[in-house]
């Protein structure tokens, strides 16, 4: 049970988190929803009004979003975003949002796993790098080189020496990526402590993201305290001119969404690209073509 919660207002928080899992599936036919809600803008105290405000915003940022992937590809841009924060924070789905309607070739996402044993004896950085855009390209982080100012200081992957000599390096590191043309954007997702207890709790009972909580996940939940003192040490660290930390208020995921790309488009001084008009070229025949029936056999059953 979260402490700052009665019954009433976690049975409706639950009710909240099945809407948000439905919408989540429901914005794959985001552009219809859109089209539909178009004048409703007042949200004061209706969740309904809300959610169409939110699909309505999140169709209009991705159209845009979509206009800065071709200015990228038009100007030969480069641009990294770092997604940091705690478990449960809305990382993922942010960045699902962000990559939903774009080009994969052009705007990729980055999840290392841990770092092997050869990786180890390594240079840092230097497992990051050749995950690093060329011209045209946009790639994002789902956790990044910040992992050793979080989970590998807390958890004790890493010595003092480590640390300390991660934090003299990375400053330099960045100035040298933004010297190098590229754009770096860094966010931190901020939830509070019982928002990440409702979400883990959350996650324990839906069988369909049960797997994204790990046994880290809980010892993490455990060191909440040293989560939040070195989450503050690396942003008074790192967070410098060519390259800045920037914190989203992340309680409210639909919120979260909205703010990010609305903030991270408002970063990138795109323009909209002129698009030549596409015309379907006229189809061949061939007189002596003809089509092979296909085997019933290799037919997928057509139960629906």
């Amino acid at each position: 049970m979260i402490r700052s919660m009665n019954e009433d207002e976690l049975i409706s928080r639950v009710r909240e988190e099945f809407i948000d899992n439905f919408d989540e599936e429901l914005e794959m036919e985001l552009h219809d929803l859109a089209e539909e809600s178009r004048g409703d803008e007042s949200v004061d105290g209706d969740p309904a009004q809300f959610r169409r405000l939110y699909f309505r915003e999140l169709h209009r940022l991705q159209v845009e979003l979509v206009k800065l992937q071709d200015w990228v590809v038009a100007t030969k841009e480069k641009i990294v975003v770092l997604f940091e924060g705690r478990d449960s924070a809305g990382k993922g789905g942010c960045i699902t949002r962000f990559t939903q309607r774009l080009n994969p070739r052009v705007c990729r996402v980055v999840a290392l796993p841990a770092p092997n044993d050869r990786e180890k004896t390594q240079w840092y950085f230097q497992r990051y790098i050749p995950h690093l855009p060329a011209g045209g390209e946009i790639v994002l982080f789902d956790r990044s080189w910040y992992n050793r100012a979080g989970v590998e200081k807390v958890m004790g992957f890493c010595n003092d020496e480590e640390y300390e000599e991660f934090f003299r390096s990375v400053p330099e590191f960045e100035r040298m990526l933004v010297r190098s043309g590229i754009r770096l954007i860094k966010y931190w997702f901020s939830i509070q402590d019982d928002e990440q207890v409702f979400r883990f709790s959350a996650r324990i009972h839906d069988p369909l993201k049960r797997w994204k909580l790990s046994p880290m996940d809980l010892e993490s939940r455990r060191r909440w305290e040293d989560y939040t003192k070195a989450k503050e040490i690396m942003l008074e660290r790192t967070h410098i001119p060519e390259a800045p930390w920037w914190v989203v208020p992340a309680d409210n995921k639909k919120k979260a969404r909205l703010n990010c790309i609305g903030h991270f488009l408002d970063q990138i001084p795109y323009a909209e690209v002129e698009q030549t008009e596409v015309e379907l070229p006229p189809r061949m025949h061939e007189p002596d073509y003809h089509r092979e029936p296909v085997p019933d056999s290799m037919i997928v059953p057509q139960k629906f």
